[in-house]
This record gives structure tokens, sequence and C-alpha cells, in this order.
């Protein structure tokens, strides 16, 4: 019997249609989320978060009391108490590099001597290697358009090369974290280049990390083929990475974190899944966003410097009227600052710094007019429960535009700081843990009689 020819057109067809009918069967009723007072996004009315966890890592903070009431303030991230301008102010103003050591505060709660550091940093450099073979097995042979699914995979995959996975003590999760620390700016730089290489047909080159160098200079060197930096670039790109470290628990890639370690499984299937959260637009590539947005805008007003047609673009893109059309000024609004993030005032400075050296001063002055502008549009346009302010997203595509990084490698960028901030929170949940992380969902969906198959419609 000759084999049935397939009809893709009309499998498509019938799909669509299953699609229509899956979509129109999931639909809830807004009003059922105020009758029974379902915090939806676990947030309030007001987009407060619901109180769902306790940390030591890192505090977000952006309101004060004053005569009992919440009054929005300035906003202020710690790490581990420490404000992150001081942080900042402490390892740039003494000439070092902040990200080893930072790191080592959010695991062991403490800033580390001279030679702690010293001693932390050697380990993170012994650990900055991926098992053999690894690259051209695992990387090299099925290259992905999207390096954090690249990296998702890889971090699944180096479950199989560790004699210890499924280990979860303190002491092994701790070197399970470091290494993945370590290794992160590796597997992503390399699976973007195997992209390159494959997908663009670019010449491939992959350089050996160098254990004395910290993850910011070890990054540019992977990635440029000449593996030449400035001072400045290595700087600059280590103060990002710091600055995206952490942001307390209830982040939705950090909630992951905990959510799927409280289940007693694996450290790459828990950060294999914080990995797919980060990807979402929602949470990690929003910088990516504020880029395409601004070279949009670009091409769309003439004169940088007239302010009235740069606010007209941005009433545009709040009505879905251009870019991509989804009423969003991207950078804009936090679900915690109102009125200001001090990651993106800390970033702001320094990317001013690097325009200049780069000859993009003109292209900072822009961002620097959307910073103003975009909050006035956005009152005016529509009724907010707050304030508006830029993010770290604002400024953190320009920088890493101006190093010259590609926009593959912005949100993995995002990635390879995170997982200091997830690995510590995974730490975290195991010594406080032995409760799954289990919510409430309350049925909207009325019980029926089974119905024969003689009856259904």
């Amino acid at each position: 019997m000759a084999k049935e020819e397939v009809n893709y057109s009309k499998i498509t067809s019938e799909l669509e249609d299953l699609a229509i009918t899956a979509h129109d069967s999931m639909l809830i009723d807004s009003e059922l989320y105020r009758k029974w007072d379902v915090k939806r996004g676990l947030r309030d009315l007001n987009g407060k978060g619901v109180l769902a966890g306790l940390t030591h890592i890192s505090d977000v903070q952006a309101v004060k009391i004053v005569n009992g009431e919440s009054v929005p303030t300035d906003g202020n991230l710690y790490y581990r108490g420490y404000s992150i301008k001081d942080l900042v102010k402490g390892f740039t103003e003494e000439g070092r590099f902040g990200f080893d050591e930072v790191a080592y505060l959010l695991h062991f709660d403490k800033l580390p001597n001279s030679e702690e550091l010293k001693e932390f940093s050697r380990l993170l450099g012994f650990y900055r290697s991926l098992p053999k073979n690894f690259v051209r097995d695992v990387i090299m042979k099925s290259p992905s358009n999207d390096m954090m699914n690249a990296l998702a995979r890889s971090v699944l995959m180096l479950y199989s090369y560790d004699s210890n996975a499924d280990d979860t003590s303190i002491p092994n999760v701790l070197r399970q974290g470091l290494q993945l620390i370590s290794r992160m700016p590796l597997i992503a730089v390399y699976s973007y280049q195997a992209y390159t290489y494959y997908n663009q047909n670019d010449s491939l080159f992959i350089h050996k990390p160098i254990p004395e160098l910290s993850p910011a200079e070890n990054l540019l060197h992977l990635l440029r083929a000449d593996s030449s930096y400035t001072p400045l670039e290595a700087r600059i790109l280590d103060l990002a990475l710091v600055l995206h470290m952490d942001h307390g628990g209830g982040n939705n890639s950090t909630f992951t974190t905990h959510v799927v370690t409280s289940t007693g499984t694996d450290t790459y299937s828990t950060i294999a899944a914080s990995l797919g959260s980060l990807k979402g637009p929602k949470h990690g590539g929003a910088n990516v966003k504020v880029v395409q947005m601004f070279n949009d805008l670009k091409e769309n007003v003439r004169d940088p410097k007239d302010e009235d047609a740069i606010c007209d673009y941005l009433g545009k893109l709040l009505k879905k009227e251009a870019f991509d059309r989804q009423g969003l000024i991207y950078g804009m609004g936090h679900a915690v600052y109102s009125l200001s993030d001090p990651r993106q005032v800390i970033l702001k400075g320094f990317a001013e710094k690097l325009a200049r050296e780069k000859g993009k001063e003109d292209e900072f002055n822009l961002y620097a007019a959307v910073e103003r502008l975009g909050p006035q549009v956005i009152a005016k346009e529509r009724h907010i429960y707050k304030g508006v302010c830029c993010n770290v997203d604002f400024y953190s595509g320009f920088v890493y535009s101006m190093l010259d990084l590609p926009q593959e490698l912005y949100t993995p960028l995002f990635a390879i700081a995170r997982i200091a901030g997830w690995s510590a929170h995974r730490l975290e949940e195991l010594s406080n843990g032995g409760k799954i992380i289990r919510p409430a969902f309350k049925s909207a969906q009325p019980q029926r009689g089974y119905l024969p198959m003689s009856g259904r419609i």
C-alpha cells in the first residue's frame, strides 16, 4: 500500500483552529481575581509584590516610612547589607575589578581581605575551563540561534560530566555554583562563535581563557579576534556585571531558583530553569529592545536635538504606532523603583565616560534626553499609580553596543552576572528550606457531569 501523502497545509489549518479553541477555553474572567482577592503575578493591585520569603543576599529599597505612610524615595540596592553605591565606589576608587569581590560577599556574608580575595580569584580561575572535548562535542556540534537556549542546554549537559551531580550538600553545591560562575562566560562566547561560524559564515576562532584575568577581561579576550581591549572597557564591563549580580529574592529568575531548589533537584536543573526565566523579554531581554528602539528613533527623528519630535515619537510608542507597536518605552519603569534605579544612576556616569572615549557623545545626549522626557510623556498619556524612572536596561544596552558586543550576547551577559546571585540564593534555600514551595491556585472551573460520546456536539 502506498504511503499516504501528508497534507501539511491542512494540518497547519487544523492546528490553528485547535489553537483558537485552546486559547478561548483558557480565558478566566478578570472579575474573579477581584472576587477572590487573587494576587495575580504575586502582586497586589498597586503592583507591590506579595511577601513570599526571606533572604540575606540582597535587598531592594524604593520607599521610606513617613508618619506611617510609604513614601517613594530614590532607590537603593544592598548586597548583604552593603549599599551598591558604596561597593562600587570602594573597588573603583581603589583600582580593583569588583566581580570576584562581590561574588565572595554574596556567598560568604563578608567583604574579603586581600588574601581571601586573592585565593577566591585563584579558585575561580582554576574553575575557568570546560570539560575535555565539551566545546567540540556539545557547543560546536549543535549551534543554536539563541544563546540563552545554548546556555541552558550546555548547563544541563554539564550534569553528565559531574561525577557528583545529584549531591545537594552545601560543599558540593558551592563547588558547582562557583564552577558555573566561572564557566558561564566561556559557554556564552563559544556558543556565539559557533553560531556565527555555522549560521553567518564568519571565521572561527576560539581563545582559551587566562586564569589570571578578571571575568570582564577574560570575556573581552575570548570574544575579540585580537584579544585587545582598553582598561576603561574592561572596568565598565566589570561594573555592569556587578550591577546585574542580584536584585533581591523576588525577581522572576531568582524566585525560580528558590522554587526549583525547594524540590530537592540538582544544581544544573535549577540553573537551567533560571536561565529559561531570564530569557523572557519581560525579564532579561529588555536591554536589546532599548537599543533597537533607539535605532528606530534615529530613523524617524531627523534632528536628535529636537525635543518636540522626540516627545512625539515617544507618544507614538505608547499609542502602539511606532517601533514594535507594543505600547512600551523600553528601559522605562520598574516593578519596585519609581524615582530612580541606583544601578541605572551608577551605570549612566560610566556610560558617559565610555561615550567620550568612543566619540559617542551625541548618542549619549540622545539617551539622556529620552531619560528626561520619557517620564513626562508617560505621565501625560497614561494614568499611573506611581512615578516612572529609567531602569538599568536603559543604559546597559548602550554600554554593550559601545563595547562592540553583539546583541545576541546582551541577555547572556545578564546571566553571566546573575549566576553569582542564583548560586548564593540556591545555597540559602538549601540551608533554610525543607518544604517545597507551593502557592495555592483556586479553581475557576465549575464541576460538570460526564457526557457520553453520543451526547456531545
